[in-house]
């Protein structure tokens, strides 16, 4: 018997937090795709739309958070230490909070064109989220640790490759754009999503720290 199957027997038997670790993070796959398509979108009816559901889906994150904080005030029990599940909830509700700001600021500003860097930024929170959800699927049994590890791997990668982009994106505003104002406001939609990045990041710290724990 691995290691790894041995750790089972010592993994509580949890039917509370993983399922909603589960929806937190599929919640986050939809609000991401829905992002990358207000990105790539041309039609202000359509935009709005969008602009809506992510509305709808960062409140629907910010239920599935506020039910995993309950739930750790009723239950002595947990899966893993309680600052961590803290800690991590609150990451995942953090990047629905900066997909939901950056949304907004682009309605807010009445920004229409978006640019490639804004687009690879929001093509890079996705692929942060999906690995986001493939590492909370493997982390209610804890019986592959090396899938997590790898999830948590691709996910600082990606974080690094969007500061790439959002450094070079904000030195082009400023060697390019001469209006002040334009300036202000492509730099506040790439720092919001450049965030996003960085909120994803933080959640792959957190389960590496658990993994770390239960290696």
């Amino acid at each position: 018997m691995s290691l790894n199957n041995i750790l089972q027997y010592f993994v509580p038997k949890d039917r509370k937090f993983f399922p909603l670790f589960e929806q937190g993070s599929a919640n986050l796959i939809k609000i991401a795709q829905v992002l990358v398509e207000l990105l790539n979108s041309t039609d202000d009816n359509r935009k709005q739309a969008l602009t809506k559901e992510i509305e709808d889906l960062e409140h629907k994150g910010d239920e599935i958070t506020h039910q995993i904080f309950l739930e750790l005030g009723k239950n002595f029990i947990t899966p893993f230490d309680r600052e961590d599940i803290h800690a991590l909830a609150s990451a995942i509700d953090d990047i629905a909070d900066y997909i939901h700001g950056s949304s907004t600021r682009l309605q807010l500003y009445k920004i229409n064109d978006i640019t490639p860097a804004m687009k690879e930024l929001g093509s890079l929170i996705l692929q942060g989220c999906q690995d986001i959800d493939k590492a909370i699927i493997e982390l209610k049994n804890l019986r592959n640790l090396r899938l997590i590890a790898e999830s948590c791997v691709r996910i600082n990668s990606m974080e690094n490759q969007a500061d790439t982009v959002f450094e070079r994106a904000v030195a082009d505003l400023f060697e390019y754009e001469q209006d002040a104002k334009v300036i202000i406001k492509y730099k506040e939609v790439l720092s919001a999503l450049e965030t996003a990045t960085d909120k994803c990041e933080d959640v792959a710290n957190v389960m590496e720290s658990i993994l770390v724990k239960h290696a």
